[in-house]
């Protein structure tokens, strides 16, 4: 194996002390390497990595670059034929990364996977972000074998069978480093939420494939930087899913995909308000106001992934409409979504 397991950490200490031992403990063999790379935490996250985990690669970066300038800085300075993306707040078990290895090695057309992710709180649900792989419908919304927007089901093995999907987890990403790059890499303008979903269409746009393989199982906590209701994490995913739309969506789409947009976002906007949540909806509506602000700089991406998309009918995007199928008609379930 050449895998590099790469774990970015900010102001997590607590969560290494709690998580790393067993990342440490079943990532273990010939060519495998654990890396903490550190944006610029303020708490004791470094000195905890140095004095009780010292078999760590430690890489300090000089400032937070977010999610994805973390991961971007980290990897430009690992030489490694896989990488694993890890959330500090994900416990691994035995054997976890040699399914993904031997996958990937006889599978070259798959440019990443992702392991089953479970709740590290109640062991026997899935986990929000990710579950068993993750899916978009026609207007952008993700959802997940196991997780529809916050409908979480119970693992009973209903999804253990590898299935291509549209994009994987950021918590746990399995990834080739030269492919990574090939497409650019994660992108640091969005500093944190909806990264992986715009890489991950990257990928599948220009040919690639992404799997889920369940048989390989971890642990997450999830929200565990940002709590789960939170306007600061509500703008970063509404002007996000916006941009990254924008970015990757076939021009026969994309006027009338943003004009529905346009509709379910300020309807997103009064419902948090109708709630109480304003914070949440002035979060809605700051993140349409900046991605107005923000879209030109991003023609020239647009025009790089049209040109050297070969796949723009990606089976893994859904056609239909998310909230039309969880509220209107009232699915609650990825199979009851896809019949």
């Amino acid at each position: 194996m050449n895998v590099a397991v790469v774990i970015l950490n900010w102001n997590g200490a607590e969560m290494l002390r709690k998580f790393l031992p067993s990342v440490l403990t079943y990532s273990q063999g010939e060519g495998v390497k654990v890396y903490v790379a550190d944006n610029a935490s303020t708490d004791d996250s470094c000195a905890v990595v140095e004095k009780e985990f010292p078999e760590a690669c430690l890489m300090r970066l000089d400032q937070n670059y977010g999610y994805a300038g973390g991961y971007n800085k980290a990897l430009k300075q690992i030489d490694a034929e896989y990488v694993v993306l890890l959330n500090n707040d994900v416990e691994v078990g035995k054997g976890w990364l040699e399914p993904m290895v031997k996958y990937m090695d006889e599978h070259p057309q798959v440019a990443a996977c992702q392991p089953k992710i479970l709740s590290w709180r109640v062991k026997t649900n899935f986990e929000y972000a990710g579950a068993a792989g993750g899916f978009i419908d026609r207007y952008g919304y993700p959802f997940c074998r196991g997780r529809v927007l916050d409908e979480i089901e119970e693992d009973r093995g209903q999804y253990d069978y590898n299935i291509p999907i549209f994009w994987a987890t950021g918590a746990a990403l399995f990834v080739r480093r030269n492919v990574y790059w090939e497409v650019g890499g994660l992108d640091e303008r969005f500093f944190a939420h909806m990264e992986e979903i715009d890489f991950c269409w990257r990928l599948r746009s220009r040919g690639y494939r992404i799997v889920c393989l369940p048989l390989c199982e971890v642990y997450h906590v999830g929200g565990a930087t940002l709590k789960t209701s939170d306007p600061k994490k509500t703008y970063l995913n509404f002007r996000n899913n916006l941009l990254m739309l924008y970015k990757n969506l076939p021009a026969k789409e994309l006027k009338r995909v943003m004009r529905v947009r346009l509709i379910l976002d300020y309807l997103a906007a009064g419902f948090f308000a109708l709630r109480g949540k304003v914070g949440e909806a002035r979060a809605v509506l700051k993140a349409r106001c900046d991605y107005v602000a923000m879209r030109p700089q991003f023609e020239t991406d647009r025009k790089e992934n049209l040109q050297k998309s070969v796949n723009t009918d990606i089976g893994e995007r859904y056609r239909f409409s998310l909230l039309w199928r969880v509220q209107g008609r009232r699915k609650r379930t990825y199979e009851e979504l896809i019949g």
